[in-house]
């Protein structure tokens, strides 16, 4: 019986490997647009991250008066609509097509849970802005949080919300975005529903009731 280091080993081997993140061929149906969502929703993380870095090197206040920051500030923006756009349309097409088929319910949990996280993300960014429209916002959610026994979460408090925005949030968020990828790569993406009009699938179906 192997030990818990040899199973280890050759899960990591499959994890790690090169045939599992850079595979030479692709099934016929991944090949679409609809297909590429994933991709697109992982590329607009890549730029909030990078864009994000570069604004929180050079501060808060740096959008505020700098012209270089605001572009980077805009673009940061713009990656979040970009992000959530593609993520949702993402959604949509795992769910009309079966995603959690095959093995691969773990998978569409985890992307379900990097939504759900995505979304107080977003949040916590908009309340780092220092203006009237957040700092109305932090006093609504403060309210509903204290409602919910949450009262620790000070909203209207910048540096707290700007440590969240910046590091815990985006950290547990890339974390789960990273395994969602993980587990895509080694399932696989999951097959179009069977067309029962074809001739195929009808003596599959019918070998399957005998």
């Amino acid at each position: 019986m192997a030990n818990w280091t040899q199973t280890s080993q050759k899960r990591l081997q499959s994890i790690l490997s090169v045939e599992t993140w850079l595979p030479d061929t692709m099934p016929e149906y991944a090949q679409g647009f609809m297909y590429m969502l994933g991709s697109l929703t992982a590329s607009s993380f890549v730029v909030l991250v990078i864009s994000g870095l570069v604004l929180a090197a050079n501060g808060p206040a740096s959008w505020s008066y700098n012209g270089a920051m605001r572009f980077v500030a805009a673009t940061h923006f713009w990656g979040v609509q970009a992000f959530f756009f593609f993520m949702m349309l993402h959604l949509w097409r795992v769910f009309f097509t079966g995603a959690w088929r095959g093995g691969r319910g773990l998978t569409w949990l985890v992307g379900s849970i990097a939504l759900l996280l995505a979304i107080p993300t977003a949040f916590t960014g908009f309340l780092i802005n220092g203006d009237l429209y957040s700092e109305w916002n932090a006093v609504q959610a403060k309210d509903g949080l204290n409602a919910l026994g949450l009262g620790w979460v000070n909203l209207t408090n910048a540096g707290q919300m700007f440590g969240m925005h910046v590091i815990v949030m985006p950290l547990v968020l890339a974390f789960f975005i990273g395994l969602h990828i993980t587990r895509v790569r080694l399932k696989s993406v999951v097959p179009p529903y069977p067309d029962k009009s074809s001739p195929e699938t009808r003596i599959q179906m019918r070998e399957r009731g005998r």
